[in-house]
């Protein structure tokens, strides 16, 4: 596709409905398992995805609750551990579903033979499962989750390792897809256009800086931020993306 050689996607609240249905219900889960009394709601758990990353939300989470930081760091990752085995069961059961649209986003990109990877601060075990049973891990060339991140978003690390594992300069006609304003961050940071796709928790969020901002992949998306005049129209797809980094080239972003 011209003006488009690669999209580089995040997953959890991008490319499926994870965080409400998915991880909170691990989380809370994990909670009793352990014998403790937390339990996290849609709204208390919008509020933590402010700290990306399950261990670390749970560290802020836990140092909050006054756990003393000796116990706290190792609870955290007991809680973790577990959690993300949970996790896990409720992806084999088929409980984590893609947002409406992606399926027919990632068939458009691979009929144009535009180059797609993943970007994601989630866990590779879980991350990997998913991919496989929802979309197929062969449509991904690189798939970098929190292991292979050194620091995790808004850091740009997991943006430059899945540009270096493809060998493409990132600033080179490539688009990220988020949701987060974390990832946003990210992707620019990594020198991509980036468009945003919100969800319920995302969606109140700072995205001035984004390329694109849709509150859904299909169905006549509203278009909340749009700074290029792209006007998509029923859903996101692969004409768009190349217009996106088409519009961002030229404007040097």
């Amino acid at each position: 596709m011209d003006g488009l050689r690669a999209v580089v996607l995040d997953v959890d609240g991008t490319l499926v409905e994870s965080e409400r249905d998915g991880h909170r219900v691990a989380f809370n889960l994990t909670f009793e398992q352990f014998s403790l009394p937390y339990r996290w709601t849609p709204e208390d758990y919008g509020e933590l995805l402010a700290v990306p990353g399950g261990q670390q939300r749970l560290i802020a989470f836990l140092t909050a609750q006054g756990v003393a930081e000796g116990r706290r760091d190792d609870l955290a990752r007991g809680l973790h551990r577990r959690k993300t085995e949970l996790f896990q069961e409720l992806v084999e059961q088929g409980r984590i579903q893609p947002r409406a649209g992606v399926r027919e986003l990632l068939d458009d990109l691979a009929s144009e033979g535009v180059r797609v990877a993943v970007a994601t601060t989630g866990s590779k075990a879980w991350v990997s499962r998913l991919l496989e049973q929802q979309f197929g891990l062969d449509r991904f060339e690189a798939v970098i989750t929190g292991e292979d991140a050194t620091v995790l978003k808004p850091d740009p690390d997991a943006y430059l390792r899945a540009a270096k594992a493809m060998s493409i300069d990132p600033a080179a006609d490539v688009v990220a897809v988020e949701d987060s304003h974390a990832g946003l961050r990210a992707a620019k940071a990594a020198s991509l256009s980036c468009v945003v796709v919100v969800n319920d928790y995302t969606s109140g969020q700072d995205f001035s800086a984004a390329d694109l901002v849709l509150d859904g992949f299909d169905g006549f998306p509203a278009v909340l931020h749009d700074p290029f005049g792209l006007a998509p129209g029923t859903r996101l797809d692969v004409v768009t993306l190349a217009r996106v980094a088409r519009c961002a080239a030229g404007a040097g972003r």
